[in-house]
This record gives structure tokens, sequence and C-alpha cells, in this order.
């Protein structure tokens, strides 16, 4: 469409099914880049990427507004899941949690939202997912119950 212009980022938030250990740091590099190109092929911009453990982080423009946030975030679970099942990534069969967080950001907030995601591995060192996931729930005042959250343990 001429003369439509967009800058929106926004850091997604979802986690793996029962929140269970899959994703091991000899290949998240791998995960990582697959998801990219699934961003990439979805003509959208990854600024920063972290696959953790039990759940995964990306902070993106989102530029091509025909595609939804929920189509991209279905897309890119089925696409990863089956890319880790296909290759045998990790123990048994792979899925991702239903849900995710999808929080928005302005420019002047981009650089500390990357060096956000890409530090994870020292943030996990002094808060669990839970508490993280939840402060930012609270912190963009977006009213949620317990029970609805992702599957949490800890």
């Amino acid at each position: 469409m001429p003369n439509t212009y967009t800058q929106i980022y926004l850091h997604i938030i979802f986690a793996t099914k029962g929140r269970d250990i899959k994703i091991s740091s000899n290949v998240r590099d791998e995960i990582e880049k697959y998801i990219c190109g699934i961003f990439n092929n979805k003509k959208q911009k990854v600024l920063a990427i972290y696959a953790n453990p039990d759940h995964l982080h990306i902070f993106f423009s989102y530029k091509n507004l025909q595609i939804t946030i929920p189509e991209l975030v279905k897309t890119t679970k089925i696409e990863s899941s089956n890319f880790i099942n296909d290759n045998r990534l990790c123990l048994g069969k792979f899925n991702w949690q239903e849900g995710y967080g999808a929080f928005s950001y302005s420019k002047s907030q981009k650089d500390k939202v990357v060096n956000y995601v890409l530090n994870q591995e020292e943030h996990h060192k002094k808060k669990s997912f839970k508490e993280e996931y939840s402060a930012l729930l609270k912190a963009f005042e977006i009213e949620f119950k317990d029970e609805y959250l992702f599957e949490f343990y800890d």
C-alpha cells in the first residue's frame, strides 16, 4: 500500500510445553538461527533472540502488517517445532506451550530491550521465568489470572 509507513517494536515470549528443559546450549544457536529465518521469510526483522532452556524471547521490528501477530507466533511455533523434531535437536518430542506474551516498545527503548534479551542467561541467575513474566505483565498493566499463565512449576 503506498504511503504507509510503520515502525513497531515487539517483544514476544513463549515457553516450551510443560516448561520442560528442552533447549540445550549446544543447539540453542541453531534453533535461534532457524527462528530468525522464519521471521525473515515473513518480512520481519529480528533485533534480538534468546532461546532459554524452557522459553524463548524474540525482539523484532514488526514491518509486514500483512501477517498478524497471532499468525506469526503460530507459524513460528509450528515450523520451529517441526525443525527441532525432524533434526532431533532435543530428547523426546518437542512442542511449545499454548499462549504467548507480546509487549510493545518505543524506539528510545530499543537498545535496552536488545540488551535485556541478549543477556537472558545472566538475568535468570537473579530472577525466575515466572517472576520475569509476571513482572512484565504487571509493568504493562495487563490483567491476568495465574491459572491462565504458562505452566509454572517453580
